[in-house]
């Protein structure tokens, strides 16, 4: 069944923040005095999980009414640093962006801070290939309500989530809408509807449907 709609994760499917996101955390640290430093690979583990929950993992001995303001400093930096390096757009997603815009609806959801996806579309200049895009920081609703409200308000009747992790796909099961997973992102998962090893190839699926 040809797809009407596109709807994209953002972390670890269009673009690899990471490193910028790890050094964040450890000049917080650093400025709140704490002996501590986050990995890249510690990061990765919690790609893609909503904010409470990943603080919660991150930062537990921090008590739970002070890591928002924490995580604010955390993400002050890092919208400081973004042009800065240490953030890596996935090849072929600027162009594929462009290509697939003219066939289908393009979204976005991610389960990333308010703003979020606005700074990816201001720094990947893509934002004119979107027609719509949710962030949980917006309501702090699950990933699958807000794919269940892209699909009503846009009255989409055949949409495709494409993502990297096994979260992403059980959020699509509990919408209802086929999981696609990119094979190069963060995660792994053993049941999706397709699978790309890079951007091109999806590019080249979707465009050909």
């Amino acid at each position: 069944m040809t797809p009407d709609a596109l709807i994209f994760d953002m972390d670890g499917t269009l673009w690899d923040a990471v490193d910028l996101y790890a050094n964040s955390w450890n000049v917080v640290f650093g400025d709140e005095g704490i002996n501590r430093t986050v990995s890249r690979d510690d990061l990765q583990k919690v790609m893609g999980l909503d904010v409470k929950t990943l603080l919660e993992k991150i930062i537990p001995e921090i008590p739970e009414d002070s890591r928002e303001k924490f995580y604010e400093n955390v993400l002050h930096q890092y919208r400081a640093q973004l042009y800065k390096g240490g953030v890596k757009l996935y090849p072929g997603v600027v162009e594929g962006l462009e290509k697939l815009s003219g066939k289908y609806k393009l979204f976005i959801l991610s389960n990333c801070e308010k703003d979020g996806i606005k700074l990816f579309l201001d720094y990947s200049k893509t934002d004119s290939y979107i027609t719509s895009y949710i962030e949980h920081g917006e309501n702090y609703l699950p990933k699958n309500v807000n794919m269940r409200l892209l699909v009503d308000n846009y009255q989409l009747k055949h949409p495709m989530y494409i993502g990297d992790t096994d979260s992403d796909r059980k959020e699509s099961e509990k919408a209802g809408v086929p999981f696609v997973w990119v094979t190069y992102g963060f995660g792994k998962t053993d049941k999706y509807a397709a699978a790309f090893e890079d951007f091109f190839d999806l590019v080249e699926y979707f465009m050909a449907l």
